[in-house]
């Protein structure tokens, strides 16, 4: 068993997310996402999807990105 390291739960069914040479243990997605999710600069929310990086900025969406200002960057459907 391994000790989740955002609530701390030591589960059986734990996993490791390996990235950027780091590892990280977690007992559900939702704390996976708490700690590695990038954070919508303009809305704040928790980007799960693709989200939109423009010059090292990260947003949820287009939208997002032009209410910062940004320009050239739209949403695929």
């Amino acid at each position: 068993m391994a000790r989740c390291e955002v609530c701390g739960n030591d589960y059986g069914m734990s996993f490791e997310v390996h990235a950027q040479g780091a590892v990280h243990v977690f007992d559900c997605f939702s704390c996976a996402i708490h700690r590695m999710a990038p954070i919508c600069e303009h809305c704040r929310c928790r980007i799960i999807g693709q989200g939109v990086e423009v010059e090292g900025h990260w947003y949820c969406g287009a939208h997002c990105s032009r209410a910062e200002g940004r320009v050239g960057i739209i949403d695929k459907v």
